[in-house]
């Protein structure tokens, strides 16, 4: 961990590897007069909007929407099968894996129907949520949609007995988007009319306001939300492995989430704690830090490190933005590279290199900067992707 001082709060950093924006994105951070005790960055940070993404920033008093991010309750799970992925023929995983793109629609496509409303978050009143009770109707044909970007349904090989895993990596889809982008507006609107002087990106809402309270409530039913997305999308790939493999049997789901924000204990006080992009690791906590598409992933114990909030990465974190990828990585090598590791992957044109696994750091070298915050217990290789 290295300590950066000079600003109002110190920034605590377990990347060594930084961009400029995002450093200089976390001294803005260090300098709200609302921060509390330190700004953490997380080994797999970089530039986001406002606040760089595996960064964790715990407030006092209020809330920030764009420290919480547009993809509300974006999170990962995984599932261990009694399968021995190295006795399943390439062919069989060919198929599941059309069939999984026959199934769960990806990128900006949803159902055609509404789904199950037995499937949505239960426990709240959704007319007391300004938002949500509008989107609802949508979300129905949403909930057990992947998204596009950087989320992902992969099947996996574990390294300590070859069981067949499988891994998801998906969010609040267009509802989170939406309640994201109208309370940062709110926040911007009311920061003008307070002649607050908050960095753009960085605009909150002071926690006893109602637009606070309701912008809390709303990013907790999507974080829900987002939770079952990620549980039918799992339980409808279960379903497809079963039927090309009758005996196999499942574990129960991991997962956790990294777009939020909760009121937490820390160092005596208690704070709101935002993690954009960052993983709760409280002490024996189970959490889940993939790598890219070709590369490996971690199933990791939490240490419940306090100086990082009790926090760790989220991924590998991207080396390069999204355009530069497509700019300078070749398609050839991107390609040959997973081909190697016999990877069913649907890399096949220039435009795909975005989420190349050239586009992200190394996992291991993430890996060894947070030694101090997680435990690996699992190392999961890629068989085969899908990716919107």
């Amino acid at each position: 961990m290295r300590v950066i001082t000079g600003n109002r709060i110190p920034i605590k950093m377990w990347v060594t590897d930084i961009d400029n924006t995002a450093l200089e994105q976390a001294i803005d951070l260090a300098s709200l007069p609302f921060a509390y005790k330190h700004v953490a960055l997380m080994p797999d940070a970089h530039a986001g909007l406002g606040m760089p993404i595996g960064g964790v920033l715990a407030t006092k008093g209020v809330i920030v929407p764009n420290a919480v991010g547009v993809d509300i309750g974006c999170g990962m799970c995984a599932v261990k099968t009694s399968i021995n992925a190295k006795r399943i023929h390439r062919s069989t995983i060919e198929k599941i894996i059309a069939k999984i793109y026959e199934t769960i629609p990806v990128s900006f496509d949803h159902h055609e129907k509404p789904q199950d409303e037995a499937l949505m978050p239960q426990g709240f009143d959704i007319q007391a949520l300004p938002m949500i009770k509008n989107l609802y109707k949508s979300a129905l044909l949403q909930i057990g949609t992947l998204g596009g970007g950087n989320h992902f349904i992969e099947l996996q090989r574990a390294e300590s007995d070859n069981a067949l895993w499988i891994m998801i990596h998906s969010g609040s889809r267009n509802i989170g988007k939406k309640i994201a982008d109208q309370y940062g507006k709110i926040a911007k609107h009311w920061n003008e009319l307070w002649y607050s002087d908050t960095l753009p990106g960085l605009e909150f809402l002071p926690i006893e306001t109602q637009y606070a309270k309701d912008y809390f409530n709303e990013m907790k039913y999507c974080v829900e939300f987002a939770l079952a997305n990620r549980r039918l999308m799992m339980s409808r790939i279960c379903d497809i492995i079963h039927k090309q493999v009758r005996s196999v049997t499942f574990e129960p789901m991991i997962n956790i989430a990294h777009n939020y924000a909760a009121w937490e204990n820390h160092f005596g006080q208690n704070v709101i704690v935002h993690r954009k992009g960052a993983t709760r690791a409280y002490k024996g906590e189970i959490g889940i830090i993939p790598g890219s598409m070709g590369s490996h992933s971690h199933i990791v114990e939490g240490l419940g490190n306090p100086e990082s909030f009790m926090s760790c990465s989220h991924g590998a974190g991207r080396v390069m933005g999204r355009k530069e990828a497509i700019r300078k990585l070749s398609l050839e090598h991107e390609i040959e590279f997973m081909n190697r590791q016999g990877i069913v992957h649907s890399i096949t044109q220039q435009t795909q290199l975005d989420e190349a696994p050239s586009a992200y750091k190394d996992i291991d070298f993430v890996m060894q900067n947070q030694a101090d915050l997680v435990k690996p217990i699992e190392t999961l290789y890629p068989i085969g992707v899908v990716k919107g």
